[in-house]
């Protein structure tokens, strides 16, 4: 049976300790923990929350509509799978950060949802840093053109940005990635200081290098809820 306590204890412990090792001037970063739910029940969801966890992550909008009725619980929710944009209505309605932004068309179309419910939505913008044809996110060479389509949409604001790195089997390979998406981070922060806040990178595998090379935004869910059930 997954003890969650623990489990939770001793990510922050290796959190702590991801923290102790950075560079010295990404030191004062805090790290948020964001507890990936996907396949997980809302009975485990209620016990890490009344442990402490008030950030829950969810990579489908479905799966997220049920829980987002029956949780009962006050969390910020975040989507961090690919959305369609035939879900953005129900993504504007639930999510305070959607962190899957990849593309114009999607912007634009969260832009019109959250305009028709009178509200600004928080975006990060996903690059696909290692040109993964398996995965989503923008290109680095559209980078710059994502951004700026972005900052003309009223009722969207640009939080920062995300990464999803290849499930290497040597996990240090990572390492390098995490590096640069950090620099472009810090660049994107020099060119709109005001707004820019989170760096998403870094799962239950490879998230202590992602901290160490500038996350402060992580995504966890085996570690703390242990395998997901597929049949949810």
């Amino acid at each position: 049976m997954t003890n969650i306590k623990n489990n939770l204890q001793a990510l922050k412990e290796e959190i702590a300790r991801a923290i102790e090792r950075r560079r010295t001037e990404i030191q004062d970063q805090k790290v948020t923990l964001i507890a990936v739910t996907k396949n997980h029940g809302v009975d485990l969801m209620r016990e890490a929350i009344d442990l402490g966890v008030d950030e829950i992550g969810e990579n489908r909008i479905q799966e997220a509509s049920e829980k987002f009725s029956t949780l009962d619980r006050k969390v910020k929710w975040h989507l961090i799978g690919h959305l369609q944009t035939n879900k953005v209505k129900p993504a504007v309605k639930m999510f305070d950060l959607i962190h899957s932004v990849d593309s114009e068309h999607l912007a634009e179309s969260l832009n019109r949802a959250a305009k028709a419910i009178d509200k600004v939505q928080d975006i990060l913008i996903q690059i696909n840093l290692a040109n993964e044809v398996s995965k989503t996110g923008v290109s680095v060479e559209e980078f710059d053109r994502l951004i700026e389509r972005v900052n003309t949409l009223e009722n969207l604001r640009l939080r920062g940005l995300m990464l999803i790195a290849p499930n290497y089997e040597d996990v240090e390979e990572c390492r390098p990635l995490f590096r640069s998406m950090y620099e472009i981070f810090q660049r994107l922060k020099r060119d709109q200081a005001e707004d820019i806040k989170y760096l998403s990178m870094g799962m239950t595998h490879d998230y202590k290098i992602a901290i160490e090379e500038g996350a402060n935004m992580i995504r966890v869910g085996t570690a703390i809820f242990g395998q997901r059930d597929y049949n949810l």
